[in-house]
């Protein structure tokens, strides 16, 4: 049952490709996002390691939750049967703990979720959580991956889709750090820099 962590990470990614060309789901939230998100983690992982020794045995499931957390997407998906797909594709891989732990994550770290119920209890992987959501938070400050979204998804031309992206980064992204939703200090340190950048790229699209 128990896979090396390079291989629970290739059965992870290769679920994402399955997926993502089963439901049609765009290159905002495919592969590569899966990637961003994953590598973020990783870097925070790290950051945190040294204060937090436990991290060093819930890899696979913050490295799974990390990669996998979009093929459950409401927006293309029902998220009560790609959680059961999920489960069924990994259950030779992970035990049906870790299983339930990757599902309890991915299922209650969206940005809307967190705003609408809170943070929830995972108890020992409450910071297992916190570094998935954060990941994903962090990816999220990437303007083109919105915009995107809006051309593939909504079939928006590109200058709506410029416009909508603008929008939703005023009343969302840009106060992701004012909501105190980062609390890892490599996120604090990081989201701090992808603002200002974010704030850059904004101004030379509000331009074009």
């Amino acid at each position: 049952m128990k896979l090396l962590h390079s291989n629970v990470i290739n059965v992870a990614f290769q679920y994402v490709i399955n997926t993502s060309k089963k439901y049609n789901i765009d290159e905002s939230h495919a592969l590569k996002h899966s990637m961003d998100v994953f590598h973020y983690a990783n870097k925070i992982v790290l950051s945190e390691l040294p204060n937090n020794h436990f991290l060093d045995k819930q890899k696979d499931i913050i490295s799974v939750s990390a990669i996998v957390h979009d093929m459950c997407d409401k927006k293309y998906v029902n998220e009560n049967a790609g959680m059961i797909e999920l489960d069924h594709f990994m259950k030779d891989y992970m035990s049906l703990y870790q299983r339930e732990m990757v599902t309890n994550i991915v299922s209650t770290m969206s940005y809307s979720t967190v705003k609408s119920n809170g943070y929830p209890d995972l108890g020992a992987y409450q910071l297992a959580y916190h570094i998935v959501r954060e990941a994903d938070l962090l990816t999220a400050y990437d303007i083109d991956r919105c915009i995107i979204y809006g051309m593939m998804h909504e079939n928006l031309t590109y200058t709506t889709a410029v416009k909508r992206a603008l929008k939703l980064f005023e009343t969302r992204v840009l106060k992701y750090r004012s909501d105190n939703l980062f609390i890892t200090d490599y996120s604090k340190r990081e989201s701090l820099i992808l603002h200002n950048n974010c704030l850059q790229n904004m101004e030379s699209l509000s331009k074009q």
